[in-house]
């Protein structure tokens, strides 16, 4: 880490031990195990930017409305992710988070305007690994009476009426994400990711409809992250073993990734380039063709929250931890293939092939 981000990591720290000092309260604090009251409205937080991130969110939604007494569920999230939640059927109200003149603290009018919402709970869904002092910050201050629950983890469990341990028999983050909620709903939680019903305009259904007479699937080459994408000539081996199989690939695109996928469909003829698409165009996409190829990134997500078989290909990524192990699902790790200089496209394209054909080739974690 580099010093100067080192020395921000260091004020945050001390920021969150400052303000935690500033905001105690006498009986704030709860004691692992003690019964907490059936809240009424509850305001999760989660202030990353990430398409994935907020998807790792929905279990949350889901698990909330499936106890006895579902409690009207509000979620606060950054603006540039709020259309990801947006129409939710089990999320009662996304607010884009209001970050103007932050540093007033609870006379913020983001802040204040939460306030005012007198929630029964607020949940800081940050994580253990890496913890938010921001997040922590943000929950106590909007939720000035509330039980505020997060993640035990120094220094950012002071500012939380009550801590929760990670759990030590699994390291996947959609369950330990919801793991958060274990104080307030007993039981087995709902651990899969959700999205809602895809609203596309008729000339993208109408695109849709003239190419499912034939099968289908989405190959996804890009990501937010370039150090840890597959190269395009993997994905052209996938569109090619797609070929083989009988399907169609047709290979999507975000901002800026427009040659990218070019790059793919020269080198893999018969398959095709998909128009642009948005969030709900591309969801609509992947359900619709029941197959998806992609990176370990937002659109990995995306194709397991709408219920599409999806092939993960991770490249120096904790698997373990992002992935989606659970048929019809498959994550793969490319990075010892990659390392020990063997025949990255020649993997893939028997990946794809086994994964296409429903047979299994290898242990995900290979």
């Amino acid at each position: 880490m580099v010093w100067h981000k080192r020395l921000e990591l260091w004020a945050k720290l001390a920021l969150a031990l400052v303000a935690s000092a500033l905001l105690w309260r006498p009986g704030r604090r709860r004691k692992p195990g003690s019964p907490l009251p059936s809240p009424r409205r509850i305001l999760l937080v989660r202030l990353d930017n990430r398409v994935g991130e907020a998807l790792l969110t929905t279990p949350l939604l889901s698990t909330l409305k499936a106890a006895p007494l579902p409690p009207e569920v509000h979620v606060l999230v950054h603006s540039k992710v709020a259309r990801v939640l947006a129409g939710h059927p089990e999320a009662d109200r996304i607010i884009p988070f209001d970050r103007r003149l932050l540093w007033l603290g609870a006379l913020a009018p983001g802040i204040r305007a939460l306030r005012s919402e007198h929630y029964d709970v607020v949940v800081d869904c940050s994580n253990w690994s890496t913890p938010s002092v921001t997040s922590a910050l943000i929950s106590r201050l909007v939720g000035p009476r509330a039980i505020v629950i997060g993640p035990h983890q120094w220094p950012v469990r002071y500012l939380h009426s009550l801590s929760v341990p990670a759990r030590e028999d699994t390291s996947r983050e959609v369950l330990q994400r919801v793991h958060l909620l274990s104080p307030l709903v007993p039981g087995a939680p709902h651990q899969g990711m959700s999205f809602r019903p895809p609203q596309v305009s008729d000339s993208f259904r109408s695109w849709l409809d003239a190419g499912s007479s034939s099968p289908r699937a989405v190959v996804n080459p890009g990501g937010r992250l370039g150090w840890r994408r597959i190269p395009p000539e993997a994905f052209a081996a996938a569109a090619r073993a797609l070929i083989a199989s009988g399907r169609t690939p047709i290979v999507t695109w975000g901002p800026g990734e427009e040659e990218l996928a070019r790059s793919v469909v020269a080198s893999a003829p018969g398959s095709q380039l998909a128009p642009p698409t948005n969030i709900d165009e591309l969801a609509a996409l992947m359900r619709s063709a029941g197959l998806t190829v992609c990176n370990n990134t937002g659109p990995m997500h995306l194709s397991v929250a709408v219920g599409a078989p999806t092939l993960g290909l991770f490249f120096r990524m904790d698997m373990a931890r992002w992935g989606h192990p659970l048929p019809p699902h498959r994550m793969v790790d490319l990075t010892p293939v990659v390392d020990s200089g063997g025949d990255l496209p020649a993997r893939v394209f028997e990946e794809v092939s086994a994964f296409a054909s429903g047979d299994p080739v290898r242990t995900s974690a290979s």
